[in-house]
């Protein structure tokens, strides 16, 4: 084998990115419905809102997960360097 690693292309990126999301997402509404379920027998009287609401919450946090995934600009704190600025710091 080679010691030199072989470009990956953008579409190979962008579907490892997405393929991680899908995970992401099945695992996280899977947590938030196991929770719903467990509040819903043990202090909600069976009722279905607890379910509803704890498979939202986790489809929620793996969509902004996915959204920080896909757009790095959006990473409280993050700076975006614009090319002519770049371009200046650079040959100075």
């Amino acid at each position: 084998m080679s010691s030199t690693s072989k470009p990956t292309s953008s579409e190979n990126i962008v579907a490892q990115k997405f393929d991680r999301c899908l995970a992401d997402l099945i695992v996280k509404s899977g947590v938030g419905f196991s929770a719903g379920v467990i509040a819903s027998v043990i202090l909600f009287r069976r009722r279905g809102w607890p379910v509803a609401l704890g498979t939202g919450f986790g489809a929620g946090m793996a969509y902004a997960d996915c959204d920080r995934s896909f757009n790095p600009a959006r990473i409280p704190g993050t700076r975006i360097i614009p090319y002519s600025e770049a371009k200046k710091e650079g040959s100075s």
